[in-house]
């Protein structure tokens, strides 16, 4: 299937300068979605997954249909003060600032082999703090798998010492 036909630009959003990669146009086509999910289910080669972690937003949208896929359960990665328990924090640098992710401290098993999910690998701040996080309560990170990699900005220069995965490049 071609996927990137079900992919349009959005120029100058959210902001001048930025071209965004608009999804819905798959997401609303029920052959198109199905396909997506197998293929992104296949780029994991049959790994044992014990939890797929879901970055927010974008990540929450495959990221449990992967882990209903995969016999495996689904753990949220949030921006800070989203999750209502107790959590485990952290910080990185934006172009222009920083942010900050939350996972909560139960969400990973010491051991748990761990799926890393986001729809966009862009810049790869917010996937490299999902790893850290991830990392510091245990969890061995089997792959991070993404829906789309912006190649052009290097993001997986910040993960390269974990198996990356992309569906669609650019």
């Amino acid at each position: 299937m071609d996927f990137k036909s079900l992919i349009r630009d959005v120029p100058d959003f959210p902001k001048e300068g930025v071209v965004f990669k608009d999804i819905t146009l798959l997401l609303k086509n029920p052959t198109a979605l199905n396909k997506t999910l197998k293929a992104l289910y296949d780029l994991t080669g049959g790994q044992k997954i014990d939890k797929v972690v879901g970055m927010e937003s974008r990540g929450f949208i495959f990221g449990p249909m992967l882990a209903k896929k995969l016999n495996a359960g689904f753990v949220p990665v949030r921006k800070s003060g989203k999750l209502p328990s107790t959590t485990l924090k952290e910080t990185f640098d934006l172009e222009y600032g920083t942010d900050t992710l939350e996972i909560h401290i139960d969400g990973i098993e010491k051991g748990d082999k761990v799926l890393i999910h986001d729809d966009v690998l862009a810049t790869g701040g917010t996937a490299k703090a999902t790893c850290k996080l991830v990392e510091r309560l245990g969890g061995e990170i089997v792959q991070c798998n993404f829906l789309i990699e912006l190649t052009f900005l290097k993001g997986s220069s910040k993960i390269s010492d974990h198996a990356i995965k992309s569906l669609i490049k650019y």
